[in-house]
């Protein structure tokens, strides 16, 4: 699949400034794009339904970027293919004064789904690794000193391998975690920016604090790198998705579900003998009814 370009997995590093924000490198017909889509839209549905019905496995994609990448539409537009039923959307705010008084992964791990069951977290536990790296956030947090006492670098490492080891406890618990950096160029995002100023229905989506965010943009990126860096694994790899053309980041993302769901548990239960006996039983009284 094409999204396999933009795979990481730890056996490659990501290099995000040698990556392109945009899919003219694929060669891209747009109207086959957007039938293939269609096609994949359709197959998670099918998907999803046995994993629902199967029961044993459970799926988590984590949606990270820059503001104005393209997380909401996403979600809209690509996973509003799946089920409600059986889809579990989180968005992850400045975390409230009770997610404050424990630890970063608490209000995370409350919103994992039951498995058989599909999580979309709209920003995530990666924000405090990120958002909370780049402000030097960690120094307002209650924590004990014996906690910060071996500085900035040392913490943010910390950090890092926690998540590693909860990803992998996750996935040695019965859950997939896909993470995708949808990788928004700095000329882009000024654009929907803008945009989100001239039209009175986005007005509600932009405010000061994306332009005072924005002038971070270069931090964000060397940030976003390292991260991805020291968090990507086989059983929990990154995608880097060129975000400049949301038509195609949204192919990419179905690619990626469609990928991931093919790879789990799907089979349909079977029913015991007796259960067989029970439905044929029926089958027969329903029928008597003509």
């Amino acid at each position: 699949m094409k999204a396999d370009r933009y795979r990481f997995d730890g056996s490659r590093r990501c290099d995000l400034r040698e990556l392109p924000c945009d899919g003219k490198q694929d060669n891209l017909d747009k109207e086959q794009i957007l039938a293939k889509t269609a096609r994949n839209l359709q197959e998670m549905a099918s998907l999803q339904d046995a994993l629902y019905a199967d029961g044993r496995e459970g799926l988590i994609f984590v949606l990270q970027a820059l503001d104005a990448a393209g997380k909401d539409s996403t979600v809209k537009h690509v996973m509003g293919g799946l089920n409600p039923q059986g889809v579990l959307v989180t968005s992850f705010k400045q975390p409230n004064s009770e997610e404050l008084s424990h630890d970063y992964l608490w209000r995370v791990h409350k919103a994992l789904p039951p498995r058989g069951s599909i999580a979309i977290f709209n920003r995530s536990y990666y924000e405090d690794v990120l958002v909370v790296q780049l402000h030097d956030l960690q120094k307002t947090y209650k924590m004990p000193p014996r906690t910060l006492e071996e500085g900035k670098k040392a913490f943010f490492k910390k950090r890092y391998r926690q998540i590693r080891h909860y990803e992998e406890y996750l996935y040695d618990n019965g859950y997939r975690v896909v993470k995708i950096f949808l990788h928004v160029s700095k000329e882009e995002q000024r654009k929907r920016f803008l945009a989100r100023i001239d039209n009175p229905a986005k007005n509600w989506k932009f405010s000061l604090s994306d332009v005072k965010e924005r002038a971070h943009f270069d931090e964000y990126m060397d940030i976003f790198e390292t991260v991805i860096n020291e968090t990507a694994s086989e059983e929990s790899p990154w995608f880097v998705l060129p975000a400049d053309q949301k038509w195609y980041t949204r192919y990419l993302v179905s690619e990626i579900v469609v990928d991931t769901l093919r790879q789990c548990c799907h089979e349909y239960p079977r029913l015991r003998d007796e259960a067989r006996a029970e439905l044929q039983d029926c089958r027969t009284r329903l029928e008597a009814e003509e």
